[in-house]
């Protein structure tokens, strides 16, 4: 699994191009994710994310990065000793994709605009 590039409502992965936000879960690529609260990710948002048992979470919060975790999400991720890292989407990225290399157990949702 390999993030290749990123732009603004755009992102490519093994070669696919997708424009709609998506989530990265092993070797799944799941697009046209939604969140019920747009910008805000509550635990519901991820449940496929949470029933793979990541031990990390990856969180792209747009360009300039107005997504967000709720403190209930955060609050959940701690007590499953899940780490949770949210950064702008072009930082996210190069996270998830060193992660990724380096043999962590990483899944992620990614943003594509604001």
């Amino acid at each position: 699994m390999k993030i290749q590039r990123y732009s603004f409502g755009n992102i490519v992965i093994n070669g696919i191009h997708y424009t709609n936000d998506i989530k990265i879960i092993g070797k799944r690529v799941l697009s046209d994710w939604w969140r019920k609260s747009g910008h805000r990710v509550e635990p519901d948002d991820i449940s496929d994310i949470l029933e793979a048992k990541p031990d990390i979470i990856v969180l792209g919060k747009g360009d300039p990065g107005q997504m967000a975790s709720t403190p209930g999400l955060a609050d959940l991720l701690e007590k499953k000793n899940i780490r949770l890292i949210e950064k702008p989407t072009k930082d996210a990225v190069a996270i998830f994709n060193r992660l990724h290399q380096e043999g962590k157990n990483v899944a992620a949702g990614f943003h594509l605009t604001c």
